[in-house]
């Protein structure tokens, strides 16, 4: 047995399996005494079948076998030994008029290798890192929300100024259906609101899409419009009044305190506003932290050049998977799978380098802390370690589960890193202004 190596350049090789007789010879003759013991062939009896007719019926077929057996194991421990670091996986070169009557074979593979790159996270980058902050005109909005929320609620026949308005948007064109509560001053302008004054349950009020709030935007919160779709939609939609409200807001007193969060646990509007703000802005950083992750990865996709085996790698998708492709529908596929491979190669580098890794105790820290926060969501506050526990283990009792969260993990472990070492520009903004910033306006 050997096995020898054929450098065609940086990313390409051909790796030659080379077996003789010596190599195979003894288990095939092993298979065949087998097979001779249990033969059923009509005119002998079991066990008593001639080894000439045996290698004459199953002969080829065992040794093909056999052979193949003896390459694969061979071929990847090779490869193991080697520390090859393949992109895909060997791809016999195809080979006409294959002699399987001889005793020594030669077989050919095909392997992409992955590229070698450096990757410089503290290189000069343009990327902006956002603090998002709840400015005091969101507070007070949330605080008239939550008074109105828990305040009385007054039925009203016809829509006021100060009134609340239940119905849905709808335009089947664009199908828009969309049930929603509303007061007059989300509007845009004031002529809009009038259309809605004197109105009743029942009645139906038609306006455009164009201008009607101050940020296309609201169009995705009050129409569920895809955001690529808001910008200069101008189209008429419906809004058909199911009821008419007008609320006492409630007062910022300690039972109210008490009602939201819990008996003596806070004391005045300020410390509410405090509570609101800490609340909104650990959500809002959440999603400024996404932003940056995939303004990190794009950039180190921009920026971190290599090449990569693209012959091969089309190739190897036209088998790669249950149904056989055309060379056009493989080359379609590595076109759409070429920037998630570079990523991953790009990630697996970081990772390594900065020696990344998700244990299982870190696992189980994790999950245990995600199931106390959503069981805190629930008014459980205080759960035992043991229910925790029980919990836990149910959990990373599922394959998927345990993959879902190692993901979840290690992605990020790689936003503290890009924290700490990519030097990104710090702004701080309002989640208004973030809004704009994420969509790139």
């Amino acid at each position: 047995m050997n096995i020898k190596r054929t450098d065609i350049d940086g990313l390409n090789a051909v790796l030659t399996v080379e077996i003789s007789k010596n190599d195979y010879a003894e288990n095939v003759e092993k298979v065949l005494k087998n097979y001779s013991k249990n033969a059923v062939v009509p005119g002998f009896r079991k066990g008593a079948v001639p080894m000439s007719l045996v290698k004459k019926q199953y002969g080829k077929a065992i040794l093909l076998e056999e052979v193949n057996k003896l390459m694969q194991e061979n071929l990847n421990q090779y490869i193991q030994n080697e520390k090859l670091d393949l992109l895909g996986n060997p791809l016999p070169k195809n080979a006409e008029n294959f002699n399987w009557d001889a005793e020594d074979f030669s077989f050919d593979f095909e392997i992409g290798l992955a590229p070698a790159f450096q990757v410089d996270l503290e290189a000069k980058n343009n990327i902006t890192r956002f603090k998002v902050i709840a400015d005091e005109e969101m507070l007070n909005n949330q605080v008239m929300r939550i008074r109105k929320q828990y305040g009385k609620m007054i039925s009203q026949s016809e829509v006021a100024a100060d009134s609340d308005i239940t119905g849905t948007f709808k335009n089947e064109e664009h199908n828009i259906d969309n049930h929603v509560t509303l007061s007059l001053e989300v509007f845009a302008d004031q002529a809009t609101a009038d259309k809605f004054i004197g109105k009743k349950p029942g009645d139906i009020v038609t306006v455009n899409t164009k201008g009607l709030f101050d940020d296309d935007h609201k169009l995705m919160d009050y129409l569920k419009v895809p955001h690529d779709d808001v910008h200069g939609l101008a189209i008429d939609v419906e809004f058909i009044i199911d009821e008419v409200n007008t609320s006492e807001p409630a007062e910022l007193n300690q039972e109210l305190f008490d009602k939201l969060f819990g008996e003596g646990n806070l004391g005045s509007e300020e410390e509410l506003k405090q509570r609101i703000k800490e609340d909104a802005e650990r959500q809002f950083n959440q999603q400024a932290d996404q932003k940056f992750l995939n303004d990190v990865t794009e950039w180190l996709l921009e920026t971190t050049k290599f090449d990569l085996p693209a012959d091969f790698l089309k190739r190897w998708l036209q088998t790669a998977g249950e149904k056989q492709m055309s060379a056009e529908e493989a080359a379609a596929e590595y076109e759409k799978s070429e920037k998630g491979l570079r990523y991953q190669l790009i990630e697996g580098k970081v990772m390594t380098e900065n020696n990344l890794q998700v244990t299982f105790e870190d696992l189980k820290a994790f999950t245990s802390d995600m199931i106390r926060k959503q069981m805190a969501q629930f008014g459980q506050l205080n759960p035992s370690e043991e229910d925790v526990e029980k919990i836990v283990a149910r959990v990373l009792s599922n394959q998927d589960e345990i993959r879902r969260l190692s993901e979840q993990m290690m992605s990020q472990k790689m936003l503290e890193l890009f924290k700490e070492k990519v030097n990104s520009q710090q702004k701080e903004v309002t989640y208004e202004q973030f809004v704009k910033e994420l969509y790139g306006e």
